[in-house]
């Protein structure tokens, strides 16, 4: 309740109009999302389409490599949704409607099968608040002591069908984000690489799909992450690094802002404006998430 208070208060200050009439005017907003419901996101998209322009991941990333903004407009901004969940599914009337040209990062090893995201898998325990920053090899281990297998195929799916994506194909932008959705950081340089490169063949082979983008799981990447992400053929790589992005901005670090799927406008208007990331940022916090927690 107080955070709500406190949104809604930041959100009357003006601040978020000064936020998006100054800063975001002539820079390009990156949302990310990740499973919010049908009727917060004809909320939050009936607002965003009144005060922003849409703007696709594609065009953005053709400009970064031609140098030439004349595509980009004014408060453009670029909505995205990680890990494929099936619920993105019942959006597609939505994102029609707002003629949204969005971009879904798709957990390649978890889409079109009944495997389970790690850190949506139903635990008989809570996962240990730290087990994101174990080596990948140890997360996976005491996974397994949670009775969780990432090849598992379970009662029920977690993640959206082959002909959900191919129906969505029309509006949407289907990107990798990775095969099984590990901290790539904690990943041996062998896991890393068959993690990023795996995901942008199966994707490609499976869908037919162009894949140019990958989202860091987690945000967590390193030069390492970029190295490998270049040298697979990614044109860009987006993170949950805080801030907005122009023509001069790194492609492989691209700047995202979180608006937590919230089905509260007075949040969404603090967040999707950078309010919320910018006093985070000052209070020495990542403006990112935790899917051990937040999931």
């Amino acid at each position: 309740m107080m955070t709500q208070f406190l949104y809604k208060i930041l959100r009357f200050s003006g601040l978020p109009i000064i936020f998006r009439e100054w800063i975001q005017r002539n820079k390009v907003t990156i949302l990310m999302l990740h499973d919010i419901d049908p009727e917060s996101a004809r909320k939050s998209f009936a607002y965003l389409k009144s005060r922003y322009n849409f703007y696709s991941l594609k065009a953005y990333s053709d400009a970064l490599r031609s140098g030439k903004g004349d595509t980009i407009p004014e408060k453009a901004l670029i909505v995205t949704f990680d890990d494929g969940h099936k619920g993105n599914f019942k959006l597609l009337p939505l994102l029609k409607q707002y003629n949204i040209p969005a971009t879904i990062f798709l957990c390649a090893g978890v889409v079109d099968t009944n495997r389970h995201y790690w850190f949506k898998h139903d635990y008989a325990q809570k996962l240990p608040n730290g087990i994101k920053h174990l080596k990948n090899s140890e997360r996976l281990s005491l996974l397994e002591k949670y009775g969780y297998s990432s090849v598992q195929e379970y009662p029920v799916r977690h993640a959206m069908r082959s002909n959900e994506i191919k129906a969505m194909q029309e509006v949407v932008d289907f990107q990798a984000h990775t095969v099984f959705h590990p901290c790539l950081p904690t990943c041996s340089e062998k896991e890393e690489i068959a993690e990023i490169r795996e995901s942008k063949h199966m994707l490609e082979e499976k869908f037919d799909l162009d894949v140019y983008a990958i989202a860091y799981p987690n945000g967590d990447y390193s030069d390492r992450t970029v190295e490998i992400s270049r040298s697979s053929g990614y044109q860009c790589g987006v993170t949950v690094d805080y801030g907005y992005n122009t023509l001069a901005s790194d492609p492989f670090r691209l700047k995202r802002l979180s608006i937590n799927d919230t089905g509260d406008l007075n949040e969404l208007i603090v967040k999707a404006s950078g309010l919320w990331g910018f006093l985070k940022t000052r209070n020495g916090k990542k403006n990112g998430y935790t899917p051990a927690i937040v999931h």
